[in-house]
């Protein structure tokens, strides 16, 4: 394959509730920033991904997305590649880039994604998130959840009746299940949304922007037992995009400020029947970026994660080797992921509280680490010198974890 491949360009609009601007438009604010940040002119693209999940859900437009919103940014003429997947569709279209550029076929492809999920009807906006589940298997799928929580020494408690979306389910079983097991409490996910909802009121492209108290997160709604409300990640609308270019395209001074990406790597779930059947996707996914890149753990400096609940946090934090399987409620609470921490996590507020739309999510990842590799993240700039970045983007669920899952591990230049 050919050589390296750099980032040279982020850009996103603000993460909110959208609902006066269309696809279109949103593409149309992130498509402007990418541009600006990277120096180029549109006609230096030579090839365009595009990810986005619920398009066809409310509106219909089940074909050709990517075309239809780079219409009118005259960007058309050029290979346009379409991408879904489910919660991992942004990072899914990172890698489609990667790996094109790689292939020696082009030397920059731009990346975008967008998303609109909030809606007046909110019941339409929660059944959106079936989608990422196997619909011809969900009465099973729900039951195997049943089946765990009985072997939990944790309830789950009782269904208020009120809406949330499915993927709740998987996570607060899985939660229980990780509670009874090791002794994770839900106070310790609260102090993990605590800690992202104050990195989100340090951004002003995040959903939310203002903190929350530890008492405010543990006495609000249950979701599914321990999640509650705001440990969850709020619907929401906005996009986010990348331009990649290849070595010899960087080598001719076009382009700003490029970030390498060091490795990247992209697997699928498996159908397991308990969280102890199999490695976690997480665990194998980590494992082939580390062996990619010729590093470890030990020697990433920052990290953005798919926190879709805060449990998704903590999960992850074992999956990647931050802390040993079972601490990850310790590794919260020692303020080792903290802004000024040895290894800062979320430091966009992640998903619970820079937003999640879906389609943009796994792009505005790698836009934060890029920001705080260039030191251009103001009020929550680490303040360590930050070398080594990876960013963790899952989506949709078959049974008891990810359906899809793809690490990127980032370098300054």
């Amino acid at each position: 394959m050919a050589g390296d491949v750099y980032i040279i360009g982020t850009g996103m609009t603000r993460f909110t509730t959208h609902l006066d601007k269309t696809y279109h438009q949103l593409a149309r604010v992130a498509l402007d920033e990418v541009f600006r940040d990277a120096d180029l002119d549109k006609k230096d693209v030579e090839a365009a991904v595009f990810s986005n999940s619920f398009w066809g859900h409310f509106e219909g437009q089940h074909c050709i997305r990517g075309q239809c919103v780079l219409r009118p940014y005259r960007l058309l003429g050029l290979p346009i590649l379409n991408v879904e997947n489910a919660c991992a569709s942004g990072s899914t279209a990172l890698y489609t880039g990667y790996l094109a550029i790689k292939s020696g076929e082009f030397d920059v492809v731009l990346c975008v994604g967008v998303e609109k999920i909030a809606h007046a009807d909110k019941a339409l906006s929660f059944a959106a998130y079936t989608g990422g589940f196997d619909r011809t298997d969900l009465a099973d799928t729900f039951r195997l959840y049943e089946e765990l929580s009985k072997r939990c020494a944790i309830p789950a408690g009782p269904d208020d009746g009120l809406g949330k979306s499915k993927a709740m389910e998987a996570y607060g079983a899985i939660a229980r299940w990780h509670m009874s097991l090791y002794g994770t409490t839900q106070e310790q996910l609260a102090k993990i949304t605590v800690k992202n909802r104050l990195n989100g009121s340090l951004n002003p492209g995040a959903h939310w922007q203002e903190p929350v108290t530890l008492r405010k997160v543990l006495d609000e709604r249950v979701i599914s037992y321990p999640i509650t409300r705001p440990m969850c990640a709020p619907i929401g609308d906005g996009a986010a995009a990348v331009i990649l270019a290849s070595k010899r395209f960087v080598r001719r001074g076009k382009g700003a400020k490029p970030v390498r990406i060091r490795a990247m790597a992209h697997f699928s779930g498996t159908d397991k029947r308990t969280p102890d059947d199999t490695q976690d996707v997480g665990e194998r996914t980590a494992r082939a970026a580390y062996d990619k890149a010729g590093l470890g753990p030990e020697e990433i400096d920052i990290a953005e994660v798919h926190d879709a609940t805060a449990f998704g946090e903590l999960h992850q934090t074992e999956c990647l080797g931050f802390t040993p399987k079972g601490t990850g409620g310790a590794f919260i609470e020692s303020g080792r992921s903290t802004l000024d921490g040895a290894l800062p996590i979320n430091t966009s507020g992640g998903l619970i509280s820079r937003g999640h739309p879906v389609g943009a999510t796994g792009l505005a990842q790698i836009h934060e680490l890029v920001t705080q590799i260039r030191r251009k993240a103001g009020k929550r700039q680490v303040p360590k010198n930050v070398r080594t970045a990876l960013a963790e983007n899952g989506g949709g669920i078959l049974t008891l974890e990810e359906a899809s899952m793809t690490i990127t591990i980032l370098e300054r230049t």
